[in-house]
């Protein structure tokens, strides 16, 4: 299962509610865009140290997916439909949908904007 920013956030929170997806993955995933945006957040965080610190050992136990060539197809591919639809999300988001398809692994996030990409599974806690 990947894990979006707002994933991450609620995991570093301790959020009961998450708990039980996070048991019912068989791994879980993290994007590299969704550590930048992490790290841009704690960035200016006064408990920045203790969050890079949690987020060190996560990264550690979780395997990290990278953007690669054969992913820029699959962006492109989800870009191209969502404007067909007039459904615009966020870029990074975009770049996490490609992810999605192509490892196909479900997503942990409270976006909904991720329903309108065809192709993927949102998991909500």
């Amino acid at each position: 299962m990947i894990l979006d920013t707002n994933a991450l956030s609620a995991v570093a929170d301790e959020d009961p509610e998450i708990e039980p997806a996070l048991r019912d993955a068989e791994f879980l995933a993290l994007p590299v865009i969704a550590l930048g945006e992490y790290r841009q957040g704690i960035g200016k965080s006064r408990y920045r140290e203790e969050y890079e610190a949690w987020l060190n050992g996560l990264v550690s136990e979780c395997r990290v997916i990278e953007i690669t060539e054969p992913t820029t197809e699959f962006y492109a591919n989800v870009q191209n439909e969502l404007r067909e639809t007039g459904k615009p999300i966020p870029t990074n988001d975009i770049w996490i949908a490609a992810l999605c398809r192509q490892y196909k692994l479900p997503l942990l996030s409270r976006d909904r904007h991720f329903d309108f990409v065809r192709g993927i599974r949102r998991i909500e806690w």
